[in-house]
């Protein structure tokens, strides 16, 4: 493949990266505003026509009447609060879409111009093929908010999260992949350890993310809103209270908080510690740089998360700690990327 087309394409991916992380935070505020369950019904394509008189707008609304959440919590809300809620979910699930037809339409041009090869075009057709598959997850997601319990699911919360940073994950480590020359062999011990250390600090930031997904699902920001102790207590005695004993891990608020707090801790330590190791080591100059910015991508998600709890979880600064996750996540695989890379020169 020619490195002008591998250029445009992991431009293409990276673009496409972006609209992902901006439907995450627009996502982010869809829950902190409760609006996610504003529209009751999943149509792909008549959905992306909004409701466009009056008459349209009652209808919508009407049908909204009928959901748990109307008739246990909203029961006073008027058609204009409504449409505050309806936008919101509106336009998370339009910017899906439109990721949807920005990733699909370049690729048919890709292919039918022969630009992509055959293990590439595999690989794309997957990440395509999750995208589709996060657009079922969501509707699941908001279907069962629609049933009994005016929450959703934080199991298929979780699941619908998680599956937006697999798709960010597969979308940037190809586009890496892309604008690099060629992929770099262990040559020594140290590297290798290092190359094992990314890996698994990446596994902890996708930890992170999971364990984030129940913080968001229960609402467990809400409680425990000190630091950095959880009410006065490292480990809250109510940690264990549930039977049985598995259930704390997803339904436990103290439980949650605890699990998601022991990742943040572990990436305070380990994220600086790793910054050394890569200083005293011959490594790319790009994995230099990459390490700098972890450090301070790291000191601003812990940063607005503390900020949120201690606030009780704001709109603004909950979908900035959102972000924020991906970014870091973001940050994580071009570390990791550039540790198994060859380039020109190394820093010693």
């Amino acid at each position: 493949m020619q490195q002008h087309a591998r250029r445009n394409i992991a431009a293409w991916l990276l673009i496409c990266s972006a609209m992902v992380f901006a439907t995450l935070v627009v996502g982010g505020v869809t829950r902190l505003t409760h609006s996610g369950l504003s529209i009751v019904e999943w149509q792909p394509i008549v959905g992306t026509i909004p409701p466009l008189n009056q008459t349209e707008w009652q209808a919508t609304f009407d049908k909204y009447k009928q959901t748990p959440e109307y008739q246990k919590v909203n029961h006073q809300m008027a058609l204009d609060e409504f449409k505050g809620i309806f936008w919101w979910e509106y336009f998370h699930r339009v910017l899906g879409r439109t990721i949807g037809l920005v990733f699909l339409l370049p690729f048919l041009w890709f292919l039918a111009r022969r630009r992509i090869d055959r293990p590439l075009a595999l690989k794309l057709a997957g990440i395509f093929v999750l995208g589709g598959m996060q657009g079922a997850m969501g509707w699941y997601m908001v279907k069962s908010g629609l049933i009994d319990d005016p929450r959703v699911s934080q199991y298929r919360l979780t699941a619908h999260l998680s599956l937006a940073f697999v798709i960010f994950t597969a979308m940037v480590w190809v586009a890496f992949g892309l604008l690099a020359e060629r992929t770099r062999q262990v040559t020594n011990a140290a590297l290798g350890r290092l190359q094992r250390t990314g890996f698994w600090l990446a596994l902890l930031a996708f930890y992170m993310i999971v364990s984030g997904g129940f913080v968001a699902g229960i609402r467990a920001g809400k409680a425990y809103n000190s630091f950095p102790l959880m009410n006065g207590a490292f480990v809250p005695p109510e940690i264990f209270m549930l039977e049985p004993w598995y259930l704390n891990f997803f339904n436990n608020m103290a439980t949650v908080q605890f699990d998601h707090r022991l990742g943040a801790w572990l990436l305070a330590f380990l994220v600086p510690w790793f910054w050394l190791k890569i200083r005293s080591s011959p490594v790319p100059a790009g994995a230099r740089r990459a390490a700098h910015l972890l450090v301070l991508a790291l000191s601003l998600q812990i940063g607005l998360g503390i900020s949120t709890l201690l606030l009780a979880v704001p709109v603004a600064l909950g979908a900035a700690h959102q972000g924020g996750a991906m970014l870091f996540l973001g940050v994580v695989l071009w570390l990791n990327h550039e540790l198994r890379v060859r380039t020109d020169g190394y820093d010693s």
